[in-house]
């Protein structure tokens, strides 16, 4: 890389290198039961056995509290076609109002944690807290998954996603997102 070719970013836009990211929408609940839905890029897989999902949570937000008091959270997959909701979800607080409701989306009871799935998503990680860790600005929640499935018919044979049916949607930053082309590339080694 030649010098007259680089621009910097600044570090606090730093983390938009890593982008653009999957976005995922994560549903938890209280112990009163009432559940709440927060939008993130900041997901990922952090061991297979046992599996584990950690996801990057500011402490200001609402999702924070409801994880820590009940334990629980799933990772729900929207797909392109949920952008408008998936938006809605990121920019608005569960505090005072009902994501579900107001997004269009439908809770649904997941099958071994308290938190409901979101039915219209493709895919769906039920989830244990395992641990968390602070962060800087945020802490990471890492969840044992307890559950796992996804909608059959946006798998592929070989048990990965059909991109032209899961077209799921990857957060540029800000307001910007983008999906996966349905072209496979594999190395040649």
């Amino acid at each position: 890389m030649r010098e007259k070719n680089v621009v910097n970013v600044g570090l606090s836009n730093s983390v938009r290198l890593v982008h653009p990211m999957h976005t995922v929408l994560v549903s938890c609940a209280g112990k009163d039961g009432k559940p709440n839905i927060i939008t993130l890029a900041w997901a990922m897989p952090t061991s297979i056995s046992p599996p584990l999902v950690a996801v990057s949570i500011a402490p200001r937000r609402y999702s924070h509290s409801l994880i820590e008091e009940t334990g629980e959270f799933v990772v729900n997959i929207p797909t392109i076609e949920l952008l408008d909701a998936t938006f809605y979800c990121g920019i608005v607080s569960g505090r005072s109002r009902d994501k579900f409701k107001e997004a269009g989306l439908t809770p649904m009871p997941a099958r071994k944690v308290k938190p409901p799935i979101i039915a219209e998503c493709v895919a769906h990680l039920e989830c244990k807290l395992y641990g968390k860790f602070p962060t800087g600005d945020h802490t990471i929640f890492v969840g044992e998954v307890v559950e796992a499935y996804a909608n059959k018919d946006c798998l592929s044979e070989t048990g990965s996603y059909n991109l032209e049916k899961a077209r799921m949607i990857f957060h540029l930053g800000g307001d910007l997102f983008a999906t996966l082309e349905p072209k496979i590339y594999k190395p040649k080694t």
